[in-house]
């Protein structure tokens, strides 16, 4: 058991942490993203509180939602510490900066900082009001239900509050891009063949899904504007 905790409290150990945490994230922003989507359905969210519905009072789904708590609690707390021994090892910064390395790369922890406050307020402003806050009731098919869309919809009215999702959804973004194929890299997996396309494949993600993700209060907002 001590080489195996030795193995991952080292640095590599723990970039390798970071790189699985963070790659096991990136499917759970696609999945997360194609629940959101049905908020844009035009049928008064009755698709959006079905599936909010499904996704907390499932078994399996609630399983992994306590991983995904985790992994992301892991993978803050492993990315604070490399950034920790990185300062620490060069308490003064460079003057020249390489050309290759982008802003992203430079910048890492500020943009993890600005995700992880992103984080605590999505969480705080939707799924602890949720789970423990009081909730409108509707009642769907017979069914009585949480009415989570008209939280979302009263959420994303405020301009300020829209404003700041879609800011928030451009740090993630420039997150991504430098995140994504990193974490291939620290995984072994670089090659001549290889690397260019998981580098397209990065930079399509970290737009793509960012800005999917962007559209949705920015719709409703002038849904309800108009």
């Amino acid at each position: 058991m001590n080489w195996f905790i030795k193995a991952f409290t080292s640095t590599i150990g723990r970039k390798i942490v970071v790189a699985f945490t963070g790659l096991f994230l990136c499917l759970f922003l696609v999945v997360h993203l194609l629940g959101n989507l049905q908020l844009l359905a035009n049928d008064g969210g009755k698709s959006f509180n079905l599936y909010a519905k499904f996704m907390t009072t499932s078994p399996i789904i609630q399983t992994i939602s306590i991983l995904n708590f985790a992994f992301i609690l892991l993978h803050i707390i492993q990315s604070l510490i490399l950034t920790f021994y990185n300062r620490r090892a060069r308490p003064v910064r460079y003057a020249i900066v390489e050309n290759k390395s982008t802003w992203a790369s430079r910048n890492m922890a500020f943009l993890g900082t600005f995700v992880l406050i992103f984080l605590v307020g999505h969480l705080a402003g939707f799924w602890w009001r949720m789970k423990f806050g009081e909730m409108p009731i509707v009642g769907i098919d017979g069914v009585q239900v949480k009415d989570l869309y008209r939280v979302v919809y009263e959420a994303f009215s405020n301009l300020g509050i829209v404003v700041f999702y879609v800011i928030s959804m451009g740090f993630i973004a420039f997150h991504l891009s430098h995140g994504f194929q990193s974490a291939f890299q620290t995984l072994g997996i670089h090659h001549v063949k290889y690397t260019p396309l998981i580098q397209t494949v990065g930079w399509l993600f970290s737009i793509i899904i960012p800005l999917a993700y962007a559209i949705i209060p920015i719709v409703m907002y002038l849904r309800n504007v108009n």
